[in-house]
């Protein structure tokens, strides 16, 4: 009988718990035993732990966040590696560990596995941004949700004749963001990927109101670059010395209203985002991943992620998640500006 450790770390996101939750049930059918490691990294590395049943993980299935907590420790940043982790895994009798997490949280495990522990990643943030993988579980409820808003922002922004600039999330990458402003109808679209002239976005708004369109949606990425002479203040870093990013829509907002005379709001999305009940489709594709990452914990696999090819669940080497963060394609982008009119 094995015994299948499981964390959750990084930011949270819809879907987490399905993930625990096909680990768990499993695990548990082959007649192995689960331990949840709480609160990320720093539960394997404080030995803060829970067994995980079937019982433990009932009516989990479509609640948001995570039911083992997150933080943002690192074992390296914040420890020493494996022999800070050593002490929790020995005494819980753990032989590979699952961890659920984005970029970070996934070289960190990689890091593990070259020290020698049994390790299996499987991917987590609704950026959508890990190589290796097609898609991310808790992307698509992000975009539906921030699609919702920004139609509730154009009906707003239409009544009273503005432009809104919406923000969503994306620190390097702009998935999110192209998704949203396509399905919701955005008039542009700035990606951290993609350079931009302001007076280009502008001039574009200002063909579409000559046109007889009072009003535009402009989708923002968080992590696109301000422009010229907007800088944001001082970015601050939380506890554990991350940047909190944030704020750049109302520097493109200051500079559309400066340049077209339109008035213009801001809309920061933020949190909103990841927090909440998954969608349906993210429920089913955590699922698959959890089953399939306790099944390969079974057979004994180490240093994989569990990756999404197609409409197919495989396993892919770690260090290919790890290799990079993933850019909205040109062409998808590009695909995007045919509606920027």
């Amino acid at each position: 009988m094995a015994v299948i450790g499981v964390l959750t770390a990084g930011g949270d996101c819809p879907g987490l718990n399905a993930v625990i939750r096909g680990v768990v049930s499993r695990s548990v059918a082959n007649g192995n035993t689960v331990v949840g490691v709480l609160n990320g990294w720093e539960g394997l590395m404080h030995d803060h732990t829970v067994p995980l049943t079937r019982d433990s993980v009932r009516g989990i299935l479509g609640r948001g966040g995570t039911i083992l907590g997150t933080s943002r420790m690192d074992p390296y940043l914040h420890g020493e590696g494996l022999s800070t982790c050593s002490p929790t895994l020995s005494r819980n009798g753990i032989d590979t560990l699952i961890v659920i997490g984005g970029d970070g949280t996934l070289r960190a495990a990689q890091r593990l596995g070259d020290e020698g522990l049994s390790v299996i990643g499987i991917p987590k943030t609704i950026d959508n941004d890990i190589c290796g993988t097609d898609m991310t579980f808790g992307f698509t409820t992000a975009v539906q949700i921030a699609t919702d808003a920004v139609d509730r922002l154009a009906t707003t922004a239409e009544a009273h004749n503005r432009v809104i600039v919406v923000e969503v999330m994306g620190r390097t990458k702009g998935w999110i963001a192209t998704h949203t402003g396509v399905a919701g109808g955005a008039d542009y679209i700035l990606i951290p990927e993609q350079p931009y002239d302001i007076n280009h976005v502008a001039n574009v708004l200002r063909k579409r109101h000559s046109q007889g369109h009072k009003y535009s949606i402009v989708v923002v990425a968080e992590g696109v670059t301000p422009p010229p002479g907007y800088e944001l203040d001082d970015v601050k870093t939380d506890t554990f010395g991350f940047e909190r990013l944030g704020g750049v829509a109302y520097g493109v907002a200051a500079a559309l209203e400066k340049i077209t005379n339109f008035e213009t709001r801001v809309s920061v999305l933020g949190h909103i985002q990841r927090g909440g009940t998954p969608v349906a489709s993210d429920r089913v594709l955590a699922s698959r991943l959890g089953v399939a990452g306790a099944d390969y914990a079974l057979e004994g696999m180490t240093d994989i992620l569990v990756a999404v090819k197609g409409t197919d669940i495989v396993s892919v080497p770690l260090s290919e998640a790890t290799s990079g963060i993933k850019d909205v394609p040109d062409e998808l982008y590009d695909m995007a500006q045919t509606f920027f009119d």
